[in-house]
């Protein structure tokens, strides 16, 4: 498979993305390139790259300021909150963390900039926004892989890979509140708001699942798991990807609808949020190279434009993004960004 990677490497000799000017639209799309030092910032409107953010090696997590005005960025190499100013793509400072990072989040005010930290106990480092200083660890029981804010901001959801557990912490306090234990790593999860904006249900992947879990939130207990459709089809991948079948996950903003990526099958499924049944599958690109069979583009994390027309995919093996029609759930953009791209976020302006 090291000569599979190469070949991925080499196909793609001759992509360079020019620097590009600052935009000043409604919307981004804000990939990071975990294997490359940039991020590259995507217009919805036209599904190209509109700037390049260079400078971080090794970004992870990656999430805008609730006015659009920052990005924050979990930088591996360095253990630090890379902060950004958007419009001119300056850093505006590092911030040290307490331990390596993973994924990050952003309270519902912007004061708040939350980080999980992938090592030692197993924390969330708390920043805050305005003086761009880290002000508390909360410690969890596990190191953290990601985190999510809920839709009312009440709480943070965070999740362990190593100690198979959920924890929910409630955001007024910085305290844990309650815990829920699997059998599987917790992967990435997302968020169903119930009409009056508190979290209903929470969807969970998790390792070693082409699927995911169903957890209610009122009833704090895991009350369903699906598995994804048997795939048709046989795809070359990275063996190390195994441990994480199902690695993105999204509930579309009209709340209809739930989106699920399958790297084996190389595909998205689409679920009808009520009653979870099956309502549509988009195939996904793929890489052809001589002596191999079709190379998945490893789809990973998953995000949608402001009014939930597209859904955006990242190819962690083919160094792009793919846009996704919801309505039509057809495939119509795949644009190319940096080396082995993975979290993806949607910044709207305000």
């Amino acid at each position: 498979m090291n000569a599979c990677r190469r070949m991925l490497s080499y196909s793609w000799i001759g992509l360079v993305l020019a620097s590009l000017p600052a935009w000043g639209g409604p919307a981004l799309i804000c990939v990071t390139n975990s294997a490359g030092d940039s991020i590259h910032l995507i217009d919805p409107a036209s599904n190209r790259v509109v700037q390049e953010i260079k400078g971080i090696e090794a970004a992870h997590g990656i999430a805008p300021s609730p006015d659009g005005s920052r990005i924050y960025v979990s930088n591996e190499a360095d253990s630090t909150l890379d902060v950004f100013d958007r419009s001119s793509g300056g850093l505006i400072k590092k911030v040290e963390l307490s331990n390596h990072p993973n994924n990050i989040a952003v309270t519902r005010q912007g004061d708040r900039i939350l980080v999980g930290i992938a090592r030692g106990a197993g924390a969330v480092d708390v920043i805050d926004a305005k003086t761009l200083t880290r002000t508390k660890s909360i410690l969890v029981k596990g190191r953290l892989h990601n985190i999510y804010v809920t839709p009312d901001g009440k709480y943070l959801i965070t999740g362990s890979i190593p100690a198979k557990l959920m924890t929910v912490i409630d955001l007024e306090r910085e305290l844990p509140v309650w815990e829920l234990a699997f059998d599987l790593g917790v992967r990435p999860m997302t968020i169903e708001a119930a009409p009056d904006g508190s979290t209903r249900r929470i969807f969970v992947q998790l390792s070693d699942t082409n699927g995911f879990a169903v957890v209610d939130f009122a009833a704090r207990k895991e009350v369903a798991r699906i598995a994804l459709p048997n795939t048709t089809a046989e795809f070359e991948t990275d063996a190390g990807r195994a441990t994480a079948p199902s690695h993105g996950i999204g509930v579309a903003p009209d709340n209809k609808t739930l989106w699920v990526t399958s790297i084996p099958n190389n595909a998205v499924y689409v679920y009808s949020l009520d009653d979870l049944q099956l309502v549509g599958e988009v195939a996904l690109p793929t890489l052809k190279l001589p002596g191999h069979g079709p190379i998945s583009a490893v789809p990973n994390w998953v995000t949608f434009s402001p009014d939930g027309a597209t859904i955006y995919i990242s190819n962690a093996a083919l160094r792009s993004v793919t846009a996704i029609d919801t309505a039509a759930r057809k495939v119509k953009a795949v644009i190319p960004v940096g080396e082995v791209p993975k979290r993806i976020n949607t910044l709207v302006m305000n």
